[in-house]
């Protein structure tokens, strides 16, 4: 007998539908026409084991038990899915061959891996077990997918990289978050202060940017602009560009403080002849923009639609597993398998089936184009977020998942358009000694930006214009306008952010290697994170803004900097990748973070957490109080004997 283990029962039924027939539904899985059967998991169905399973001595939170670090490391469990685990043993030890088909990531690899291993599954089966990829739930696409099995062996690196990120989340949470809220409660804070490895640096950039505009200080700045006239009475704008002996009266980013100055190069260039030194143009080509990854959907309806990164995830997921009108969700990549070029036909029909608004851009759409989205080499696991071959009514789907759908498909349609062509022309002018630069830009041909861009195409143009022609100043214009403050985070920017972490990376050195491999935390679990922090009450939205709150600042202001920027986590997720690719092994990653824990617990021993902290304090749980019995009291005091002897008699009896 097949086993196909899914991670979930959607997965599950999608797969099942293309095998043998009759069909019969059992408790937990699914009986194939052929004998084989198709299982699920329920997500996770086992976790890491808390601290006192391992010493029930480590369930009070006490410092001295600190860092608690498993030499063998334990899973159980979770409450909820013990039933389908028990399902799942059974089936496995009946099985001659198993097929992995958990999500195609990371994650996926390891949950169902997890699941065959603590099941006790034998060596040959695991040896021999098999992986499909599935990341499209129609019937065509998981037959394909069904048709290109691979040893499951072959996934081991990425199931270790997998592996470490979860033990080393485990013993850096729950060794930090335990030291500091011991050290809270000594100040009266009866919360818990969590500390994540990714929730933390995530806080911190909250923490930052709030205190940067708390402390911002806005200036008066000076833009001078010259009005040039043609001798055919043709005018246009020309910007002044400072010289080199303006730099002391100008800021860093090269803006003019001095409105002394400003005013004395309009005087001057009143009335003056304007050489035009220089003219240059060129047409310049615009290609449309990639398919979706998952942050790029999450930022993109988040900027249009004002959706928070839960909402997309959770729409996706929707339009996945549900609707069967979107490709696999949780996806960090932006481009295309070369042989899925073969489907656009279809998928464009069924886009333009669906959505009958989309179809007045066919006669621009051009099926046999090859945009860059289509490149072998830019996809491992899984690809870009795109739309089905599924023609469906749309009817049946909320105004979120609408808009998300119609995203989609307008970005994938765009890989068949035009590029956006426009001039690019810059005119370089001398005017009583000084430079000024005039601009235009003139669009050749709209190509895909209609497609995607609600507000049409800038156009700005100058007259025609020829090197060394006679021109005039007429006067010059003072703009006067002010520094303004960086803007607080929005889901859209703090989710940009974590995917474009170096930016924030303070080490040269570090930044650079994290230019390609950039990013806090993974696709699946940036809004997750995001979520999380308004949970434990360090973040809250004002409007579409998200700002920390005061316990959020404190706890960053407790925390060592390592702890609060995203160097080393980002550098964690660096390392995760280079496991998955063979690159390093899990102990080159786990012993340098279980030596740097003794240090950052020695830290927090000296660290004193502020006392304002206290009225901040979430009010106490209430304790449930338990009726008293009726019963009498037996004589001799043995209340319940008889029924712990029943209690006893059963256990024996299973």
């Amino acid at each position: 007998m097949i086993l196909y283990i899914a991670e979930k029962p959607s997965l599950a039924r999608a797969i099942a539908e293309v095998l043998p027939k009759p069909h019969k539904k059992q408790d937990g899985y699914i009986e194939l026409g052929n004998g084989d059967c198709v299982s699920w998991c329920l997500g996770h169905l086992l976790e890491q084991a808390d601290p006192a399973d391992y010493n029930p001595d480590f369930k009070p939170w006490r410092f001295e038990h600190l860092p608690i670090i498993p030499d063998e490391w334990k899973l159980k469990p979770r409450s909820k899915t013990r039933s389908q685990l028990a399902v799942l043993r059974r089936l496995i030890r009946q099985s001659k061959q198993l097929v992995h088909a958990g999500d195609p990531d990371r994650e996926g690899q390891l949950l169902v891996d997890e699941v065959i291993n603590y099941l006790g599954a034998s060596a040959t089966k695991k040896r021999t077990a098999q992986r499909v990829l599935i990341s499209d739930l129609n019937p065509k696409a998981v037959t394909a997918a069904l048709n290109s099995l691979k040893l499951n062996t072959d996934f081991i690196p990425l199931s270790t990289s997998a592996l470490a990120r979860s033990r080393a989340d485990w013993i850096y949470g729950i060794n930090l978050t335990r030291a500091y809220s011991i050290q809270g409660r000594k100040a009266g804070y009866n919360g818990v202060l969590s500390v994540g490895r990714v929730q933390t640096p995530l806080l911190g950039l909250v923490v930052r940017r709030d205190r940067e505009i708390d402390e911002f200080v806005s200036r008066p700045f000076y833009e001078v602009q010259a009005i040039v006239e043609t001798e055919a009475g043709e005018s246009f704008k020309a910007r002044w560009k400072p010289s080199e002996n303006c730099q002391p009266y100008q800021d860093e980013e090269g803006r003019v403080l001095n409105r002394k100055l400003a005013e004395n190069v309009i005087a001057r260039i009143k009335g003056e002849p304007a050489d035009l030194v220089k003219l240059t143009q060129k047409r310049k080509r615009e290609n449309a923009p990639l398919p979706f990854s998952l942050s790029a959907l999450q930022i993109e309806a988040a900027k249009r639609f004002g959706m928070s990164a839960k909402a997309v995830l959770d729409t996706c997921q929707a339009l996945y597993e549900r609707h069967k009108l979107l490709t696999y969700p949780r996806s960090d990549c932006r481009y295309l398998p070369e042989e899925h070029h073969a489907q656009a036909g279809d998928v464009v029909n069924a886009i333009t089936t669906n959505q009958q608004k989309l179809k007045e851009f066919l006669p621009q759409i051009k099926v046999s184009r090859r945009s860059s989205a289509w490149n072998d080499k830019k996809v491992s696991a899984h690809h870009a977020i795109i739309p089905t071959t599924r023609q469906a009514s749309l009817a049946t789907l909320n105004q979120q998942e609408s808009q998300i759908y119609e995203l989609a498909c307008r970005y994938y349609l765009a890989q068949f358009m035009a590029p956006y062509e426009y001039d690019d022309t810059r005119a370089e002018l001398k005017i009583a000694g000084g430079e000024f630069i005039a601009t235009a830009h003139q669009t050749q041909v709209t190509g895909w930006k209609p497609l995607l861009s609600s507000s049409g195409v800038k156009k700005s143009a100058l007259p025609p214009l020829t090197e060394g022609q006679s021109l005039r100043s007429t006067e010059g214009v003072l703009d006067e306008k002010n520094t303004q403050p960086p803007k607080y985070f929005t889901d859209a920017t703090l989710l940009a952010a974590m995917t474009g972490i170096s930016r924030y990376v303070a080490d040269a050195d570090i930044r650079k290697v994290l230019k390609e491999t950039d990013g806090l935390g993974t696709e699946a679990t940036r809004a997750g994170m995001i979520e999380l922090l308004f949970t434990r009450n360090f973040t809250q939205r004002e409007g579409k803004t998200i700002r920390a709150t005061e316990i959020g600042r404190a706890l960053i202001d407790c925390l060592p900097d390592s702890a609060t920027i995203p160097d080393m986590t980002a550098l964690w997720e660096s390392e995760l990748g280079r496991i998955s690719q063979q690159e390093t092994s899990y102990s080159h990653f786990m012993q340098p973070l279980t030596e740097r824990l003794h240090e950052l617990i020695a830290q927090s021993a000296q660290v004193i957490i502020p006392d304002t902290l206290k009225a901040l304090s979430p009010p106490p749980k209430k304790r449930s109080v338990r009726r008293r019995s009726s019963a009498k009291k037996p004589v001799g005091g043995k209340r319940g004997t008889a029924a712990k002897g029943k209690r006893s008699v059963k256990a024996k009896s299973t």
